[in-house]
């Protein structure tokens, strides 16, 4: 256990931390400045990050088995009151509050072009500035953060979340438990993106051989709104070598035009799976939501696991355990997962 998570998760209303400046462009630090809350409100509607230099950024910082994300509430705006950069400088662990990513809980589109009735919007920015179309992971701590700002659903405690990959809505679960409806896998191999050839149903890439960094691999792909990369090993401690194998797929565009997640997994059972995640955008992290779903459509249609019922697939994670279940009744797949506060706080932009 990471003695800092510890002592920060037994004081959850800490509202500052010691940042440690990195440059004269680019430091954060947590004293004084005006809220980035009431430059917000301010400019509520704007379709422009607002933030500058002195502004304290007020955040919570939540986890969804070790995958830790800054939340920022930006329930007045329809774009992140933060830049890419920004929000690259905040998840520095050295320097400042540290994390997979920022996370921005948004007010509902507003664009009469997106179809739908949504509560919320979700957008998120990797801790390397890049933005990814979802994260399963992050959306649970999202429907936390909305819960815990007081946003109680009427309908069984639900979100209705616009993403860049579609509508996602979680369910809070009375047991704490978070399940969401990630939707459809996308199986069509250049929907995912990938260029390996389909050689399954549904134009589908399926334990495709292909050839990287040195090692031939089989593949499967599978977008659960964002890309995986998903192969089976027989020892995930021995089979692979993690640090350089999960960046080199990862950035082989030649194969992923849109770069890829990776997961490494092991069949532990027929109801049971490890994994490995090296995400796009992000590195090596405890756990991965979409991930997860797709590596168990993968192994389903793989033919490593049978299909489960409604007690679902066990995900073992570095962080902790996943349950997905893949319905064949609608084809949608549903993850479920908790989500928790480690603690709050404010940081000045400088």
């Amino acid at each position: 256990m990471r003695v800092a998570a510890l002592l920060l998760g037994l004081l959850p209303a800490a509202r500052a931390f010691a940042a440690l400046p990195s440059s004269t462009s680019s430091r954060l630090s947590s004293a004084g400045g005006t809220s980035l809350r009431s430059t917000a409100a301010a400019v509520a509607g704007d379709s422009a990050a607002s933030a500058v230099a002195g502004d304290s950024v007020e955040f919570a910082k939540y986890e969804g088995l070790g995958n830790d994300f800054i939340l920022i509430d930006d329930r007045d705006r329809v774009d992140p009151s933060l830049t890419p950069e920004q929000s690259e400088r905040l998840c520095n662990r050295n320097f400042c509050v540290g994390g997979d990513g920022v996370i921005f809980a948004l007010k509902a589109p507003e664009d009469k072009q997106i179809e739908g009735d949504y509560d919320f919007t979700m957008r998120i920015y990797n801790s390397d500035g890049s933005e990814p179309e979802m994260c399963g992971n992050g959306i649970r701590c999202l429907a936390q953060f909305l819960k815990d700002l007081g946003e109680d659903s009427e309908t069984a405690e639900s979100y209705r979340i616009n993403t860049l990959a579609g509508p996602i809505v979680p369910v809070m679960n009375p047991d704490g438990g978070i399940t969401v409806d990630m939707g459809e896998p996308i199986l069509d191999g250049p929907s995912v993106p990938t260029t390996l050839a389909p050689n399954s149903e549904h134009n589908s890439v399926l334990e495709q051989t292909h050839t990287c960094n040195g090692k031939e691999w089989k593949i499967s792909m599978v977008s659960m709104g964002n890309p995986h990369a998903i192969i089976f090993v027989d020892d995930l401690e021995n089979d692979i070598d993690f640090e350089s194998d999960g960046p080199a797929l990862e950035s082989d565009t030649g194969a992923f035009p849109a770069k890829t997640n990776v997961e490494f997994v092991q069949v532990m059972s027929p109801t049971h799976l490890k994994m490995k995640v090296w995400e796009r955008g992000a590195g090596p992290t405890l756990a991965c939501g979409t991930g997860t779903c797709a590596l168990v459509v993968a192994a389903i249609r793989a033919g490593k696991i049978p299909r489960p019922g409604k007690e679902g697939v066990r995900v073992t994670l570095p962080g902790g355990d996943l349950f997905i279940e893949w319905r064949e009744e609608n084809n949608r797949v549903y993850m479920t997962g908790p989500a928790m506060l480690s603690f709050k706080g404010s940081a000045m932009l400088k």
